[in-house]
């Protein structure tokens, strides 16, 4: 069956049910953005509500907005509105700190629940910033604590009762692989091993049932599909079971079960709040904000639809179109199976790449070979799937990018 045609497509985005969403980001013409699982666009409405957060609540209140504008409140605030999208409860989400600091919590954490259990689980090729965190505690223990990666496929099998936490990513970064996460984190209940799941390439892409599959901890970033901004607050997930089971090793005065009686010892918070660390970035809270409650507005299942359906399509025309030169899918062929965004093979991935984006079609490049394409439902049309397709038939079939300025590797790719 061969693809379908532009004014097909074109009738497709006419009688998308999420179209309208796309008018509330800032695109910028003739760019076709397939980078939104590594940075989301800007929503509209964002710079006026930092403008009002600078201005009046900052300008104008200065210190009273900790009160008057709930300043204080705003980490659980916005927390309760990401609990929504990830099947969780308000009061076990809470907005702090970076992905990295909150992956140390949690895995902190999981050492406290069983202290007779001392090794940390993940598989190889997990994004880097989780397994580096693990070798930092275990680095950190003296020797108490071991970090052990094993083959993805041989996660379960290495579930012992020497581990005291496995930690995965739902929706693997490079290949968009998703995880059965119910499956998971009961086979791993079964050894007695918590399981914290990274939320980075899930949240706002795909639908999330944390408490249905009982899991135990989470963490995300805000910077992805929620649309919070570059280096946007991330988010920590504990389930009501193991917050009083918790002494925090980040032990922050805002984490304190009373900050403002500034005891000199510190008694952790009650609840979720005790994964608070230092003082929050109201401004950057602020824009998540508007992020998520654009996702929340659209509807977890709406967007998932959609996000399949761009993939799929995107799959369906690379084959068509572009099979005789050399791209080898790297992600799940069964969108059941895969994650809000396409990944490809290709020994000349990052010249390829570059070459794409100097034409106006920007996706990303991963070491060693695989160019990635992340499909964002809100802002994402049908045609610009189709507009992808054709510039990288375009550039395979000029050779574009052979051109020297495109082989040098540049900081970020």
């Amino acid at each position: 069956m061969s693809a379908p045609t532009l004014d097909e497509i074109r009738t497709r985005d006419a009688a998308d049910p999420l179209n309208g969403f796309r008018d509330r980001f800032v695109i910028p013409d003739g760019l076709v953005y397939l980078d939104g699982n590594s940075l989301g666009c800007l929503p509209k409405a964002t710079p006026d509500r930092i403008a009002d957060v600078v201005a009046r609540e900052w300008g104008e209140d200065l210190i009273r907005s900790w009160n008057t504008n709930d300043w204080i409140n705003a980490p659980r605030r916005v927390g309760a509105k990401i609990a929504g999208l990830i099947g969780a409860n308000d009061d076990e989400v809470v907005i702090a700190d970076s992905t990295s600091i909150n992956v140390f919590k949690v895995l902190s954490a999981c050492l406290q629940l069983d202290p007779k259990r001392s090794v940390l689980l993940s598989e190889r090729g997990n994004f880097p910033t989780d397994v580096y965190m693990m070798q930092g505690l275990s680095a950190l223990s003296g020797g108490r604590v071991a970090t052990r990666l094993v083959e993805p496929d041989d996660v379960i099998a290495a579930l012992d009762s020497d581990a005291a936490a496995l930690l995965l990513t739902q929706v693997h970064y490079k290949t968009g692989r998703m995880r059965d996460m119910a499956a998971v984190t009961k086979a791993a209940h079964d050894k007695g091993v918590p399981v914290i799941w990274d939320l980075s390439h899930s949240a706002g892409a795909v639908p999330v049932d944390l408490n249905a599959s009982n899991a135990d901890f989470a963490v995300g970033c805000g910077y992805k599909y929620l649309n919070g901004g570059p280096g946007a607050p991330a988010f920590l997930f504990a389930a009501k079971r193991h917050h009083e089971a918790v002494f925090p090793a980040l032990s922050g005065w805002l984490g304190h079960e009373a900050p403002f009686d500034f005891d000199d010892t510190y008694r952790p918070a009650p609840g979720i709040d005790r994964f608070q660390c230092g003082t929050p970035g109201i401004l950057a809270i602020s824009a998540l904000e508007v992020g998520v409650d654009l996702i929340a507005e659209a509807g977890m299942e709406a967007l998932r639809e959609k996000s399949r359906a761009l993939s799929d399509l995107f799959l369906d025309l690379m084959a068509e179109r572009c099979s005789e030169y050399g791209f080898e899918p790297a992600c799940p062929a069964d969108s059941a199976e895969r994650g809000s965004q396409a990944s490809f093979h290709h020994e000349n991935g990052y010249a390829i790449m570059q070459a794409i984006i100097a034409r106006g079609v920007i996706g990303d490049f991963r070491a060693p070979d695989i160019l990635r394409f992340g499909f964002a439902p809100l802002y994402n049309r049908f045609e610009d799937v189709w507009q992808a397709v054709e510039t990288i038939r375009t550039v395979m079939a000029e050779e574009a990018w052979r051109d020297p300025q495109f082989q040098s590797r540049r900081a970020v790719t």
